[in-house]
């Protein structure tokens, strides 16, 4: 069960135009990407670093897991995404050593990946996603 590499990391933003503007004007970054997830009330931008990602998460509704996230945390770090290849054969095997999933089964994510979460509970404190590439 190893993942092929980390394929982003999710930074949870009150504003994703501020935080933009700091990745490009200050780290030198190029957003390649904006996205809006419907069902996940997130307003996405993504920046390229080698293999790596840094996905900005704005929310787009007060009850959504990003502002309920920030409203809790903060801004800063949200998730950790891992690239997998046969995610639902992924999510069997860590469900079977006792990790609880908040995703039994993959949904649809940005820029055309599956994905499915695993609770922090059960990975250290660490919210981790799994991304699947259709």
């Amino acid at each position: 069960m190893i993942p092929t590499h980390i394929e982003h990391i999710g930074i949870a933003v009150k504003d994703l135009e501020a935080t933009k503007k700091y990745y490009e004007e200050v780290l030198g970054l190029t957003c390649y990407a904006i996205e809006e997830v419907a069902d996940q009330h997130v307003k996405t931008a993504f920046f390229q670093l080698g293999q790596t990602k840094i996905e900005l998460l704005e929310s787009t509704s007060p009850e959504g897991p990003v502002a309920r996230f920030i409203e809790k945390r903060g801004e800063g770090i949200h998730h950790i995404a891992f690239a997998v290849e046969g995610i639902q054969e992924k999510l069997d095997t860590v469900a079977g050593k006792g990790i609880q999933l908040i995703d039994n089964q993959p949904r649809k994510g940005a820029e055309g990946f599956n994905i499915a979460f695993l609770h922090p509970k059960s990975t250290f404190g660490v919210l981790t996603e799994f991304c699947e590439k259709e």
